[in-house]
């Protein structure tokens, strides 16, 4: 595999299942350094072996994307143990609340957006501030097919993805002259461990979200994270403020 990240530095948040893993082993894959940020330790620590395993260079580091301090010490690590900032996938995510609006629970809301936009907004916070210093750097953040269409069945996640591509397109058009590209990734329905927590809920679920896939199948979440890195590479020197259907369709109104 082609290596155009070596010699530069990976952030990796929620990367440690997942699209997540799959993006940071990627990252290490194409020669860059790797820090991936989680709160589970156990199953960082695996992916940070894995990298090792196949020549690779890693750290991880526990964080909750909900707390400053958590994210600041993060960035602060990274920077202290590999010297820069080169690329972040702000990726972390939470899920829940489904069901009408008017009965979802207020601490539901605040917890879904507590994650999914005021993490990302912290981690880029911390993130721009190392690459203005060095001048410039790539973000890539994680919204979802719902920040782009409607979600009848999840209105609180919809709003939270929405509200992500909302921030990434203004920050995007903030640092563009600062040599600081913002794009956002908006996967569909991809195959991992999450999905398959969601299949087993009941009988038919799995097909019913397969019926609804223009392409009859999901992702992998390996090619969410080729997405991902060919935003961060130079490749894509001209592409900021974009939101990427990485979805098979879905997009296109199918839900």
């Amino acid at each position: 595999m082609p290596r155009p990240f070596e010699g530069k530095v990976a952030l990796v948040t929620g990367g440690n299942v997942g699209i997540g893993k799959a993006t940071a082993i990627m990252f290490a894959q194409t020669g860059a350094r790797v820090v991936i940020a989680a709160r589970r330790v156990a199953e960082g620590e695996q992916t940070i072996e894995a990298i090792r395993q196949a020549g690779g260079e890693a750290l991880f580091v526990r964080t909750d994307v909900t707390q400053a301090a958590d994210v600041e010490t993060l960035v602060h690590q990274t920077v202290a143990t590999y010297g820069r900032l080169d690329c972040a996938f702000n990726n972390a995510a939470g899920t829940g609340g489904n069901g009408p609006l008017h009965t979802l629970a207020e601490e539901d809301w605040e917890r879904i957006m507590a994650v999914n936009l005021k993490g990302v907004w912290l981690c880029m916070k911390y993130q721009i501030t190392q690459m203005l210093t060095q001048g410039g750097g790539a973000i890539v953040n994680n919204s979802s097919a719902a920040g782009l269409i409607g979600l009848s069945r999840n209105p609180t996640y919809a709003a939270s993805k929405h509200g992500l591509v909302g921030l990434s397109k203004s920050a995007a058009l903030q640092y563009a002259t600062q040599g600081i590209r913002i794009n956002v990734v908006c996967p569909g329905l991809v195959m991992t461990p999450r999905m398959d927590q969601a299949f087993a809920r009941g009988p038919g679920v799995q097909e019913w979200f397969l019926s609804k896939q223009p392409t009859g199948k999901g992702g992998s979440p390996e090619e969410v994270a080729q997405a991902v890195v060919w935003l961060c590479s130079d490749a894509a020197s001209f592409v900021t403020g974009v939101a990427l259907p990485v979805d098979g369709g879905v997009v296109s109104g199918v839900w």
